[in-house]
């Protein structure tokens, strides 16, 4: 077993550790009857262990922090007054002062260290080592992230350490220009990470995907916030990009194909490969009818989190959003029953999609993109909110995420579009949007419909048909896939009112002029292949 010595952290007085506790001791730890406040876990009839994590049942953008130095203050998309992102620089002093609380945190305490490894390619994956305080915070990057074997823990060297002071605060935050007492900081020249008064435990998770996207685009790998699968024969691998409410991990997840991972993977001159060792799954409005896999993985091993449970008959009752409308419940990747439990892919991709929720109606169904619309898309990031779907909403509302994963980019857009060029053009890979949103009827798209034209993307049965120029995006449009009407595959023959169709058109196309102005070092070849205002 490796040496556990934490002093060399500036961490003393421990007074024992937990080094990378099984399930069944996780479970008998985060249930413990004396246990108080967010640190006990309670257990639900259908065997899985459900938290609370406070005021933040989400990452808190605003307190997440990198610190500039030699290393990073020409690397990092640093956030400015004109186009802000989660970057928030961090001095080196600052940085020295909030580590210190951490580490006094973590001092003369009983604690949970767990050792794993981001990453399933063994040539680059990062050994990691959480030291925690609180046990289901164990239990959660035990699920997450992959497990080393016990030949592999013996000779454990970590490239990158978290210190989870959950249960403290920045006191001086005001003093030290921060934005409040909690500080999720990272440091990229000593690989560390500290995080202080969030109880959230996808800071954790989402932390370590930002330094795999870092480090792994500078050793010329893509690095994505994207689901992958294959087929039976792992010939056919196809890699979805999509924000949230797409589609992509209902797309991704299916029995007819092997899952590889659910949210995030690197991609090398082999193929894809899994960052996690396990899913993160959004839990509300779940139900064994909709989303039988994930609802199946909720069991021994589990961790959900803010999920409201009935105190006597111990049901989740996944409808009620009272505590958090982002609840979410990790387990193990092996939970779901068609998943390749090595990460990876043993091809690389032969088929991009980008998946998009149109709330305006004027996006193509499916549309192939050539190289440098799949760089314009891919940096975009777009998807929109439907009238209706939140307090305020009267119209379509367009959202942009860089690159589909903007909060976890700590490199310049560019780089990561570049990335996925240069390995889209050595595979071979066809790129396609997919919009399951809405047309001119006014309905959102059958998902039978989408899954038919994915699957004709999938087999290369698409490129049969007869394709046409859309004529305000550019994109190549089919006219005809099996088992999809054909005049839905045209948004314009959806518009019974031509001139609202043009009108909506010109719309989202200036939405995207205007948020690509942002991205000062994209090409002028990029930059020309975006939509027509």
């Amino acid at each position: 077993m490796a040496n556990l010595d934490l002093t060399k952290y500036g961490i003393t007085g421990t007074t024992e550790i937990v080094h990378n506790p099984s399930y069944e001791l996780l479970f008998e730890e985060e249930t413990k009857p004396e246990l108080v406040g967010y640190e006990k876990g309670q257990v639900s009839e259908l065997g899985a262990v459900n938290v609370m994590t406070g005021v933040y049942t989400g990452r808190s953008p605003k307190d997440k922090y990198i610190v500039m130095d030699e290393n990073s203050k020409d690397t990092v998309w640093w956030t400015s007054d004109e186009y802000k992102n989660d970057n928030h620089p961090m001095s080196e002093s600052t940085w020295a002062t909030v580590k210190d609380i951490a580490k006094k945190e973590l001092c003369n305490k009983r604690l949970f260290v767990v050792d794993a490894f981001c990453g399933a390619n063994k040539d680059t994956r990062m050994a990691i080592r959480f030291i925690v305080e609180v046990a289901w915070q164990a239990h959660f990057v035990t699920n997450m992230f992959i497990k080393p074997t016990a030949e592999e823990l013996e000779n454990f060297e970590p490239d990158f350490v978290v210190y989870n002071a959950s249960k403290a605060k920045v006191e001086n935050y005001k003093e030290l220009g921060l934005n409040s007492e909690t500080c999720v900081a990272f440091n990229i020249t000593s690989h560390e990470q500290v995080i202080i008064n969030t109880w959230y435990g996808g800071e954790m998770k989402k932390g370590m995907f930002s330094m795999m996207n870092y480090f792994l685009p500078l050793k010329g790998m893509a690095s994505m916030h994207c689901s992958a699968n294959t087929d039976k024969e792992g010939k056919n691998t196809a890699i979805f990009f999509g924000l949230s409410g797409t589609g992509k991990t209902t797309l991704s997840t299916d029995p007819k194909r092997l899952l590889i991972g659910d949210d995030e993977h690197g991609w090398d001159d082999n193929g894809v490969f899994n960052f996690e060792g396990g899913c993160y799954a959004k839990c509300i409005n779940l139900s064994p009818e909709g989303e039988p896999e994930i609802y199946n993985a909720i069991r021994f091993g589990s961790l959900v989190e803010n999920v409201v449970m009935d105190p006597e008959t111990r049901e989740f009752d996944f409808d009620d959003d009272s505590l958090a409308v982002n609840s979410r419940v990790g387990y193990p990747v092996e939970y779901i029953p068609n998943a390749e439990l090595s990460g990876m892919s043993p091809s690389v991709p032969k088929t991009v999609i980008f998946l998009t929720a149109d709330a305006y109606g004027v996006l193509p169904p499916i549309s192939k993109l050539d190289k440098n619309q799949a760089m314009y898309y891919f940096v975009s990031g777009f998807t929109s909110k439907v009238a209706g779907t939140e307090i305020g909403v009267t119209e379509p509302v367009p959202t942009f995420s860089t690159c589909f994963g903007e909060p976890f980019l700590p490199l310049d857009p560019s780089v990561y579009a570049a990335m996925l060029a240069d390995k889209v053009e050595k595979s071979g890979a066809r790129v396609y949007l997919v919009n399951t949103g809405w047309n001119g009827t006014g309905k959102r798209m059958k998902l039978s419909y989408t899954r038919a034209m994915v699957t004709a993307a999938l087999t290369g049965e698409i490129e049969k048909s007869v394709f046409v120029t859309d004529p305000t995006f550019g994109v190549q449009v089919p006219t005809s896939i099996e088992g999809v009407p054909s005049e839905l595959l045209i948004p314009e023959n959806t518009w019974e009112d031509k001139a609202a169709y043009q009108a909506s058109c010109k719309k989202l196309a200036a939405s995207f002029v205007e948020n690509f102005k942002k991205y000062t070092h994209m090409s002028d070849e990029v930059v020309a292949a975006g939509p027509k205002a």
